[in-house]
């Protein structure tokens, strides 16, 4: 059995590694669009079907054809350009015709003529800056410009995008390779390669002294969300083309946590099949050989690991997750990932060799429910087509529905919420950020809050009564190793705002905290988030662990949690409800004041930081029967250790729960320069000779 706490939300100031969106155009149609690839029974391309030949079906119901178009596309190469080609000059480009529209204007221009890529290879070139060191990007620029130069065909449009901070088109779609490779060559080598050093994973596998490795996770779960967010951005912005399109991603891998968000990687692929787009992921590293403990980039291994092969094995493994998730995006989309191989241009021409030729189909769907359901669609060829036995059709399966929020009953959106939970469609329209912590309150059960941020300016407020408000629903379930539902947690919180702090919206977030009582084992976490003023939506998934401290050698230790804030509980602004019973044993409740999870971990110089943990069953005194544990904070900055807290000592167990001390710590962040830091605590057990140093990583901004 599991029980559910009472959940209370705050409204906070924050920093979120969220970027503005670049605005898109984009057009109300209902027309469904389908690629369809035909090929005979050897495996070669059939180009000379016609549209009587075809036969489309939605959920089984036959559809109307309006649509039909065969494209033919040019496998040769035009001829090569001089390496030493010179890019016309703005004067002499300004002469010239116009070749291709930038930016939103050329969407607009795609969309209102259809036949303006008719029989033309769209490629798109993404680079993913913040995942790549400065070689790395400057390989991947050479094989771009090496492929335009020479292996470019007279089919092919080439759009340019990256993604540092935020999702940027630098050049859309265009034939004209004097410009692209002038684009190229412009670049700034190393622009956002700053946050390709936050790769990271836990702790160093092969490290038995004591002190571990940072761990990097905060900020690897967002760095990921964004680079995948990107992707998603620039699949929908190519949904307006209704070719097929190729995107090659060049990255120098996506690195895996454990806790990162399942629902983006989901709602990435999900937004690339709608829009007709393949990713062909390019590990830009090339063909990489792991130096034994690491090379001049990395620190020095400590510890036996480097003796027994522990440390390069953690090297091994993460390597190969940092290149799993972009398989996944190549395996899911229907594209390919080159891995391992130093030529960058093969990644190039397989995206090219891929698209060759295929037939486009439209209709207007006979269901004109716009209920947000998953239609399921089905090419054959007619049974009068003399291939009709023997063809492979490939295509995409199926698209989801629009919807209309505002029409939307009470009926219908709890009917959405459920669907949302089990059809498997994530969604991204509303940023979630996510942490899962664990405290024990009893030998064998653990308290397991989970907090959720949500950024304001997603939210939409309307107002009531004079004052600005909305609704919030949410709902999660827990499920344990076997898919068993162990738990879950279903609220809608009305949050209610003065005009004052419904200006100052935009630049805060919503923290909602809940929480389930379980017992130690591996658990899945799908939640789900609505605003309902507008009806957006956000899904996060992620899978966590709950300890079973009995078997601990070392000190048991409950998360550490960090924090920028302390909120009295009266000054939630959601209207749930408070159960003084439970509120008064929950961990991060004392004196009225909840500690707020920083889940982003980004704080300010003018914050004060809040360290907040538990020790468990310390070792006890044979006369006085009482422990003694030592605890200090440590930041560091690098090899710098730039604050060392006074130690806090505890000689006696705590009254609410058996077993407990609880360390409550104070960092004051104003003499704290900006930067990247480790907060390492200190914790002996002076009795039982035990020891623990657990380590998070934390920024500080200006």
């Amino acid at each position: 059995m599991t029980s559910t706490v009472k959940r209370v939300v705050f409204l906070a100031l924050a920093a979120y590694g969220l970027s503005a969106q670049e605005a898109t155009f984009s057009v109300d149609t209902k027309l469904v669009v389908v690629n369809v690839t035909v090929k005979d029974k050897s495996g070669r391309l059939v180009t000379n079907l016609k549209a009587e030949d075809f036969q489309i079906l939605e959920d089984g119901v036959p559809q109307k054809m309006s649509v039909f178009e065969r494209q033919e596309l040019s496998t040769e190469p035009m001829a090569p350009l001089s390496f030493s080609v010179r890019p016309g000059t703005l004067e002499e480009r300004s002469a010239a015709p116009a070749r291709t529209a930038t930016g939103t204007a050329a969407t607009a221009q795609a969309a209102r003529d259809p036949k303006r890529y008719q029989n033309r290879r769209l490629l798109g070139l993404f680079f993913d800056l913040s995942s790549m060191q400065p070689p790395d990007q400057a390989r991947a620029y050479e094989a771009a410009i090496k492929f335009l130069q020479s292996q470019m065909t007279s089919a092919d449009m080439v759009s340019i995008m990256t993604f540092s901070t935020k999702f940027k088109t630098v050049v859309d779609f265009t034939d004209d390779r004097e410009s692209l490779i002038a684009t190229l060559r412009r670049m700034n080598v190393g622009e956002g390669s700053d946050l390709a050093g936050l790769a990271s994973t836990g702790a160093d596998e092969g490290d038995d002294t004591g002190s571990f490795s940072a761990d990097d996770t905060e900020f690897n779960v967002f760095n990921t969300d964004l680079k995948l967010t990107a992707l998603e951005d620039a699949a929908r912005k190519l949904a307006a083309y209704p070719e097929k399109k190729a995107l090659i991603y060049f990255s120098s891998g996506v690195e895996k946590t454990g806790i990162e968000n399942q629902s983006q990687l989901k709602a990435t692929v999900n937004a690339a099949v709608r829009s007709n787009v393949s990713f062909y992921p390019v590990d830009a590293r090339g063909l990489t050989a792991l130096v034994p403990g690491g090379d001049a980039s990395t620190a020095s291994a400590r510890g036996t690991g480097i003796l027994t092969g522990s440390k390069q094995g953690g090297l091994k493994s993460s390597f190969n997750d940092s290149q799993e998730t972009l398989y996944t995006l190549a395996e899911d989309t229907g594209g390919k990932a080159l891995l391992d191989v130093n030529d960058l241009t093969l990644g190039i021409k397989q995206a090219q060799e891929d698209i060759r030729s295929y037939y486009m189909i439209g209709y207007y769907p006979s269901n004109a429910n716009e209920d947000g359901k998953y239609r399921r669609i089905q090419v054959r060829l007619a049974p009068s087509s003399a291939l009709a036995k023997e063809a492979k059709l490939d295509y995409r399966n199926g698209y989801y529905a629009g919807k209309q929020f505002a029409k939307f009953t009470s009926t219908d959106k709890e009917r959405q919420l459920q669907e949302a939970l089990t059809l498997g469609d994530p969604v991204s329209e509303l940023p979630l950020a996510l942490e899962v912590d664990y405290f024990r309150v009893a030998k064998d059960r653990y308290f397991v809050p989970i907090s959720v941020k949500l950024p304001g300016s997603s939210v939409g407020l309307a107002k009531k009564n004079g004052k600005q408000s909305t609704d919030l629903d949410f709902i999660g379930q827990v499920r344990d190793s076997a898919g068993k539902l162990v738990g879950g947690v279903r609220d809608q919180i009305t949050v209610k705002l003065t005009d004052t702090d419904a200006e100052k919206l935009e630049n805060r977030h919503l923290q909602y905290d809940t929480g389930l009582t379980l017992a130690p084992g591996n658990y899945s976490l799908l939640f789900l988030a609505r605003e309902d003023q507008t009806g957006k939506m956000g899904t996060f998934e992620t899978k966590f662990t709950v300890p079973d401290l009995k078997s601990d050698k070392t000190v048991r230790l409950s998360s550490v949690i960090l924090s920028n804030q302390r909120e009295a509980v009266s000054a939630a602004v959601g209207a749930a409800d408070n159960n003084k019973k439970l509120m008064a044993n929950h961990p991060l409740v004392q004196d009225g004041q909840k500690t707020v999870p920083s889940i982003t971990r980004v704080f300010r110089k003018d914050q004060t930081l809040y360290v907040y943990f538990e020790v468990y069953d310390p070792s006890l005194d044979a006369d006085s029967k009482m422990p003694d544990i030592v605890a200090s904070v440590e930041l560091m900055q690098g090899a710098r250790k730039a604050f060392i807290s006074p130690p806090s000592r505890a000689n006696k167990l705590g009254t609410t729960r058996p077993g407990v001390v609880a360390f409550n710590f104070q960092v004051p962040l104003a003499k704290m320069s900006p930067g990247e830091y480790i907060s390492q605590v200190d914790i002996i057990d002076e009795f039982g000779k035990k020891f623990a140093f657990p380590r998070n990583s934390l920024v500080v901004l200006p």
